[in-house]
């Protein structure tokens, strides 16, 4: 009995180290990859945390400059922290509140040059979008309509299409496009939620161009939220 058992576990033996022979190097590989992967993900968790943390520290001290209303350290503090953490939420909403402080104490240019860089690598689409409608309205007070219209056009986040049209709204109606600006404006009015206080704003600005939205439109609208 114990002799056939031997020669039926070294028959198994055998069969395991064919197979080892055969698949071992792949399995190795497999393992190795697999093991790989997952300390790179962990590192890369580990590093965007990191990352976070330093950038939060970072604008917790450009916030406390901006409520001082220190503009020059609120620019330095933007300018270190798109230099070493330029991927993180923190860093776009610094260059948000920058370029508020800065248009807030007459540096438009500086203002302008803080929101292009938002625009343009701010990671998540809703603050590429916040950058390009501030610097629309940023380059409508100064006349710009063409560029403040293209920077409209970049303004492309769902959450923001109502702001974004009433915005183009008001650079059409400068251009004196009242048609043009009119549309716009119903546009914002029926895609804010009626519940929006900013929605009677709009609302305003079409009964001043003589397109008062329709009552029972209206409340349609809002029975439908």
């Amino acid at each position: 009995m114990a002799t056939h058992l031997d020669l039926e576990e070294q028959e198994q033996l055998d069969q395991l180290k064919h197979f080892w022979k055969q698949y071992g190097n792949l399995i190795t590989w497999v393992l190795i990859l697999v093991l790989g992967a997952f300390a790179a993900w962990n590192a890369w968790n580990w590093w965007q945390r990191d990352q976070a943390v330093k950038a939060g520290a970072m604008f917790d001290e450009l916030d406390k400059a901006a409520q001082a209303g220190d503009v020059e350290r609120t620019a330095r503090v933007f300018a270190d922290l798109k230099d070493r953490y330029p991927r993180t939420a923190f860093t776009q909403q610094g260059g948000l509140l920058a370029a508020k402080l800065q248009f807030e104490k007459g540096q438009v240019d500086a203002a302008r040059a803080t929101l292009t860089w938002v625009g343009e690598h701010a990671v998540e689409s809703e603050y590429q979008t916040l950058a390009h409608l501030r610097l629309a309205g940023v380059l409508m007070d100064q006349k710009k309509y063409d560029e403040a219209s293209k920077e409209l056009d970049a303004a492309t986040a769902k959450e923001f299409e109502a702001l974004v049209a009433d915005r183009r709204g008001d650079v059409l109606l400068a251009q004196g496009k009242k048609d043009a600006a009119k549309a716009a404006y119903q546009k914002a009015w029926s895609a804010m939620d009626a519940k929006v206080e900013y929605r009677r704003l709009i609302e305003a600005k079409l009964t001043a161009l003589g397109a008062a939205p329709d009552a029972d439109k209206a409340k349609t609208a809002e029975a439908s939220k």
